[in-house]
Formats: structure tokens, sequence, C-alpha cells
């Protein structure tokens, strides 16, 4: 062999990609952890789980079945409107009638029901139709006048705050309506709206069930449905939705009147669990609603959020609420827990989106 002979270069054939192995750093999988960072609900659950947590080693009463009944029970009157409100803020709107708006409902029903000596569920109904009303009022006034949200939902806000109270003045003499309890129809409309059962020896509210049902349909409406992706879409910007086909006007409308259903739900239960309904009642609670959907990981922005995430958000609501109670605190401190919880979650939620979408 000649000295002056050079060996040639081995050949490498660089080995195959495995499957479902991405070789550009621009669409390689992410990590499991950043993926479930990027779901919005993360962050509130793990604040929910923190303060269910704090209550536990500071509330020993909480570690009762009856007063975690009771808890979830708080959480479910909060989480049944949360829902609607959140879907709606995906939509990129929200409603500040929302509050007020249940008590209309349940106001609606009494005396419709008392005053014409009709069976309940007549009055039922039209309240029913009464809250769809004031939703289709309100995503009608939004798309027609281009007004923010805010201004035509604040203007609703106050003329049912008025006309609760002036109209059961003027029919009842009272602030407050009168007892059905003993109408036709009570019980059968009692048993769907306010009834309790018993789990393990502890009495659980039905609404607890209709809660965790409704999160269930909106999640699926959300994920799985061409309607959930018209929220989406429409809340991250409606001029490009209507561009590619999607029903704008509809999607808004028909999100202010789910706010409206779960206002009529939500006043069906206060009216059947308590029989009676105060006029001045309800200002207040569109607030709640919304941070419960915030703290939930819904963005004001639109565009962002889910259905499980106010779900978490309401039980922490609940879980404060009841907890400071049977932690043997002052409950004036609610409200400001409240405004912590709103900022902390907010703040979680921030760093939750940027940890997610860092590269």
């Amino acid at each position: 062999m000649s000295m002056t002979q050079q060996a040639e270069p081995a050949v490498t054939t660089p080995p195959a990609p495995g499957p479902g192995k991405e070789t550009d750093g621009r669409t390689a999988e992410r990590p499991l952890a950043l993926r479930l960072l990027a779901r919005p609900e993360v962050g509130v659950f793990l604040g929910a789980a923190a303060v269910l947590v704090f209550f536990l080693f500071t509330a020993p009463p909480v570690r009762d079945g009856s007063s975690m009944a009771n808890i979830l029970y708080q959480s479910s009157t909060i989480g049944i409107m949360a829902l609607p409100v959140a879907l709606l803020m995906i939509g990129g709107e929200f409603d500040l009638s929302a509050g007020v708006a249940v008590i209309t409902s349940a106001l609606t029903a009494s005396m419709i029901s008392y005053q014409l000596t009709m069976n309940v569920w007549v009055g039922v109904i039209v309240a029913l139709i009464v809250s769809l009303a004031i939703g289709l009022f309100n995503g009608w006034m939004l798309v027609k006048t281009g007004l923010p949200s805010f201004l035509v939902t604040l203007g609703t806000f106050l003329i049912l705050q008025g006309v609760n109270l002036a109209v059961t003045k003027l029919v009842t003499g009272n602030v407050a309506t009168d007892d059905i309890s003993d109408m036709d129809g009570f019980d059968q409309a009692k048993a769907i709206f306010a009834s309790s059962f018993e789990v393990g020896g502890v009495n659980v509210k039905i609404t607890v069930v209709w809660w965790l049902v409704f999160a269930a349909l909106a999640t699926w409406v959300l994920l799985r449905t061409k309607y959930g992706n018209w929220i989406f879409a429409v809340g991250g910007n409606k001029d490009s939705a209507r561009a590619v086909g999607v029903p704008v006007t509809f999607t808004k409308i028909s999100l202010f009147m789910l706010v409206g259903f779960g206002a009529w739900f939500v006043g069906m239960h206060q009216l059947f669990s308590f029989n009676t309904v105060q006029s001045g009642e309800g200002v207040g609670q569109e607030l709640i609603y919304i941070a419960a959907a915030v703290i939930g990981g819904c963005l004001l922005t639109g565009g962002y959020g889910s259905a499980i995430g106010p779900v978490f958000g309401a039980f922490m609501f609940g879980m404060v609420q009841q907890g400071i109670v049977y932690a043997g605190w002052n409950p004036d401190w609610f409200m400001a827990f409240l405004g912590v919880m709103l900022l902390g979650a907010t703040l979680i939620n921030l760093w939750v989106r940027k940890t997610a979408t860092r590269r």
C-alpha cells in the first residue's frame, strides 16, 4: 500500500428521527409541565387547594362533612352564575346587571304566582321569559349601538335595581314578596330548584349537582362544539371572526341570554329556598360572579378561559366565606380576603401564561 494513499472519510447516515419526534426546534413538543401551565384553570386549582388546606388546619369544623356540604352549597350558588358569566367574558364582554337580574327573576315568579293566584309554574315560566328578555336586550343594545358592555349593562343594572324596588312596593305594599309556600306547584318546583338529599348522613343541596352538571355541559360546549369555537373567536377578535364567517351578532346576544338563564335558575333557587324575596338584594353579587370567573382564569379582554376554572374560583369563594365563620373570625374580613384573592389570582394567572408561552 502506498504511503501517500489517504483514507477516505467515513460516510455516516444520520439516524432517522423516532416516531412522533420533531427535529425542528420551532415545533418541538413542549414539556408536560408547560403544557399543563398553559391551561387557564391550573393556577386557580392550585390556589383552591391551598385555601382548602389552610382552613383545614385553621378551622377544625371544616373537616366535618356537614361543614363541607355548606361550603359546597355556598360555592354552587356562586358557581352556577359564574359559569355563564365566564362564557360571556371569554366572548369578550361582561354583565354588570347579573346580580340584580337574579332578584328580578325571583320577584317576577313570586308576584305573578301570588298576585294572580296561579300555579307557581306559571310564574316560573314567565320569569324565564323575562330573564331571557333582559339578556336579549343587553346583547341587542351592545351589537346595535357598539357601546361597551360596561355601559350597556350598567344602565340595565340601574334600571332593574329601581324597578325591583318600585314595582315590589307598588304591588305588595312592602319591600318583600308574599310567602308562596302554600301555593299549587310549590313542592314540585322546590324539588327541582331547592331540595336536598342525603349522602353518608350529610344533607347536600341539589344546587351542588346542578352546578357540576352545568360545568360539565359548559366544558363540552367550549371544547367540543362549533359554538365554543365561535365564543373564543369573537372574544379574541370579533372583526377577524366575522371575516371568516363566525356569526358574531348571534354569538354575543346568545351569551347574554345564557347569563339571563343563569340568573333565572339562581333566582328560582332563592325563591323556593326562602319562599319570599327581598327586592333590594342582589346588588354587588355581579362583582362576585365576575371575580370568580377572573380568578378562574378568564381574561377581561376576552378570548381566553375555561369553564372548569370558574368552578374552582367559586369554590374558593365558598371556602373563604364559610371558612372565616368556622374559624371564628370577624366575617367583615371576607371582602378583604376577596380582594386579596382577586389580585393574587390575577398575578398567578399572568405568571402562568408567561411561563407557558416562554420558549
